[in-house]
């Protein structure tokens, strides 16, 4: 009982409540008829518990629907309105005028979480301070290694990327978009790193490497921290100089902590790797339509990792309905020598590889990637969530969870131009992403074994109804 929402708790009390009635007014009426002094007809006594029953039935059923509208839904969007608050980051925006039978609750909670953000203005005044502080040193640490001939890569113990600066992500491009903890031996040969390892007798020293989908050899460096991970440096003379792509430095220090993987229904949330894709297309079946363009975002730790982002046309190799391009303006000319599903679809799944997939409408975006298995040469089976049933399970199913109304919800700006394209919509559902996950922790849900029972309910009630 303690995992149904209010609402429904709400209407079974009042469905026992009903039964109840009507099983004591049919006891009372078979009492009566059975004590008679002589045999007294049945009919009466039925027609007078079947009027009841309906009767006391319908009665039940308008009051519930008054306290559901009136005391269950209100205290939903109270408590809903009072998580954001609290988990997500998102104005307190209390519903006090829905909340009007609910005596002085909602102008208690406005009164508290005003009191609370009043509270909060000097301590945010001086993080704001201190963030500032930091993140100028951050740009001073990323223009320094940026501007620098010289390619660094850190990785932890588990040979996992921790960060790596503008030389080195144009080096890995030359494989796949590069990503934060990603292995290491998803763009470097192992054996030549090995061979490095075992040289090097723990000291800093000059190798070459290998690029997994090259034979030329890369001069290099890897100096060992002390077991606690490896820093690889790529000499000036390196080909990565001549790449394009250089972006700034991508790094996340938490990652240095290197775990053991649990099963993934086990593994926190919080810890997770997401990758957030969306895809337009020249129309909505997936049997007979193709892609046009992929955007996605890799969302690590429960932050949007900055810079790791993947974005392509794609030539559907016939032509786009205007229809089609009236809603994404995706035009012909648009996708003219784009690559074809085969070659972006292998680079969105090496950028996808070791991460669960996340889509507003999911069944739409992975059903196409499913349909192209074959032409992209991989299989699509990475776990996956879909926001549309996160926000169900966040807000109450009966709520609207497209994706204007849950960035509205959540305060995410949509700009009209960045509506309907790939990237723009991969992006705000990152950020919408971002929010529930800190919802749902709120909540109690910690892992995706604890989130799956709710997600199966929200699943059948909303995409059993379409």
């Amino acid at each position: 009982m303690a995992r149904l929402s209010l609402r429904l708790r709400v209407f079974l009390f009042f469905a026992l409540l009903a039964a109840g009635a009507i099983a004591l007014a049919g006891l009372a009426l078979w009492l009566g008829w059975s004590r008679g002094d002589i045999a007294l007809p049945t009919t009466p006594f039925m027609t007078a518990f079947v009027a009841f029953a309906l009767l006391n039935t319908g009665l039940i059923l308008g009051i519930w629907l008054l306290f559901d509208e009136n005391v269950a839904k209100p205290i939903n969007r109270l408590s809903v309105d009072l998580r954001m608050w609290v988990h997500s980051d998102v104005t307190a925006n209390l519903q006090t005028e829905a909340a009007r039978y609910l005596g002085d609750l909602a102008p208690a909670a406005a009164a508290l979480s005003a009191k609370a953000d009043q509270g909060l203005e000097h301590s945010a005044a001086n993080i704001t301070r201190e963030t500032k502080r930091l993140e100028a040193e951050q740009a001073r640490l990323t223009a320094l290694l940026t501007e620098s001939p010289i390619g660094t890569i850190l990785i932890n113990p588990a040979q996992e990327i921790v960060l790596y600066d503008a030389q080195a992500a144009s080096l890995l491009s030359a494989v796949a978009p590069p990503r934060l903890k990603a292995p290491l031996c998803d763009y470097f040969d192992p054996a030549s790193f090995d061979k490095a390892l075992a040289a090097s007798g723990g000291s800093e020293t000059e190798c070459n490497l290998r690029l997994v989908n090259a034979t030329a050899p890369i001069p290099a460096r890897v100096k060992t921290l002390n077991d606690d991970g490896h820093m690889l440096f790529f000499d000036p003379k390196d080909p990565a100089k001549e790449m394009s792509g250089a972006r700034p430095l991508v790094f996340d220090f938490a990652l240095m902590r290197a775990v053991n993987s649990d099963a993934l229904k086990d593994q926190p949330l919080s810890e997770m790797c997401f990758v957030v894709l969306d895809l337009e297309t020249t129309g909505l079946s997936i049997e007979k339509d193709a892609i046009v363009q992929i955007g996605a975002v890799r969302v690590l730790r429960g932050e949007i990792v900055p810079g790791e982002e993947f974005a392509t046309n794609v030539d559907p190799g016939r032509p786009i309905p205007p229809a089609s391009t009236r809603i994404h303006h995706i035009s012909d000319d648009d996708v003219a020598g784009a690559p074809d599903i085969s070659e972006a679809g292998q680079h969105l799944h090496h950028f996808a590889r070791d991460a669960v997939l996340v889509a507003h409408n999911a069944p739409f975006d992975i059903g196409f990637l499913k349909q192209q298995e074959d032409s992209i040469g991989a299989s699509w089976d990475h776990p996956v969530l879909d926001t549309v049933l996160l926000s169900a399970v966040a807000f109450g199913v009966t709520e609207e969870h497209s994706l204007d109304a849950l960035c509205d919800r959540l305060e995410i700006t949509i700009a009209p131009e960045d509506r309907h394209t790939a990237l723009g919509d991969a992006r705000v559902t990152a950020k919408a992403l971002v929010h529930l996950l800190k919802m749902l922790s709120g909540q109690g849900f910690e892992t995706i074994g604890d989130l799956q029972p709710d997600l199966d309910r929200a699943a059948r009630r909303l995409y059993a109804a379409r």
